[in-house]
């Protein structure tokens, strides 16, 4: 009886540990997904952090070390963010991953440059940051040594209006609220808000356009993404700022021109282009 007794409590006790050990499995494998719709859609991660050569992506250097810029705050080009140890993030634990994410901080504590938008993903719930991570884990490693950075002068950590806490899962079942955190963590804003005197406008000019960027399209500058009718997109239908972010084609059919990375955003789920779209509705209109 004893025996019996045992062998059930040993076949019950691997059934548990089978059943937990899928459901474990299934979670871990629900958060990559998460983590993969994030990275290669409204994070654009791939935009900067890819190397280019004409006219698409480097095949096999997906995220290994991409854009550079020659700027008046630096000199820096997108680091490898793969797994390999040595020149990309590969010894990096999950923290120190997600404090470079949320407070643009290297693990030795040296800040990175203030073109990678850290300050937007300070925003991010710990759902959504777990999911950037454990989906980084599973990108393949690539060695690439990028040139070290270098900083004439302090680099800023500029956080969006809204955006200086972590949401809570609770906060994205406004449709409204999801939009705004949705186009924060797809960093809209640091694009489209002009230069003040103190760095990105947010104060005055959110979402009024205006920044150039020059590259291989030649110079691109941004639009203003407020609720202006004479200036913004106050007069556009949802379907054409729909067709604005994930086709790149403007209300009267021009093409729009890059960096803003419109193949990424092309793959958005439906439910999240409508909360960008109503949120863009209420940001106040700038001329």
């Amino acid at each position: 009886m004893l025996r019996v007794f045992a062998l059930r409590a040993v076949v019950l006790g691997g059934a548990i540990f089978a059943i937990l050990n899928s459901a474990a499995f299934a979670q871990d494998k629900a958060l990559v997904a998460r983590g993969d719709y994030l990275v290669n859609s409204l994070l654009t991660c791939g935009n900067c952090h890819t190397p280019k050569g004409p006219p698409a992506a480097v095949a096999g250097k997906d995220f290994s070390g991409g854009l550079s810029w020659d700027e008046p705050p630096f000199k820096v080009t997108a680091p490898n963010i793969t797994p390999d140890k040595e020149t990309g993030i590969g010894s990096w634990t999950d923290a120190q991953i997600k404090t470079a994410l949320r407070k643009g901080l290297k693990p030795n504590g040296t800040p990175v440059a203030m073109v990678m938008p850290s300050g937007f993903y300070e925003i991010m719930t710990e759902r959504d940051i777990s999911a950037v991570v454990a989906y980084l884990r599973t990108l393949k490693p690539v060695k690439n040594q990028v040139p070290d950075p270098v900083y004439k002068m302090p680099q800023g950590h500029p956080i969006p209006p809204g955006g200086d806490k972590p949401f809570k899962e609770a906060d994205l079942t406004d449709k409204v609220k999801k939009g705004f955190y949705l186009a924060t963590i797809a960093h809209c804003m640091e694009c489209h808000t002009p230069f003040g005197a103190r760095g990105r406008d947010f104060d005055n000019k959110l979402g009024a356009g205006g920044a150039e960027f020059p590259g291989p399209w030649g110079k691109s500058v941004s639009r203003n993404i407020t609720s202006s009718k004479a200036k913004g997109l106050g007069n556009w239908t949802d379907a054409e700022i729909k067709r604005a972010i994930t086709q790149g084609i403007s209300k009267d059919g021009s093409k729009l021109k890059p960096p803003m990375g419109f193949p990424l955003y092309a793959k958005m789920t439906a439910d999240d282009l409508d909360a960008v779209v109503a949120y863009l509705r209420t940001v106040p209109a700038k001329e």
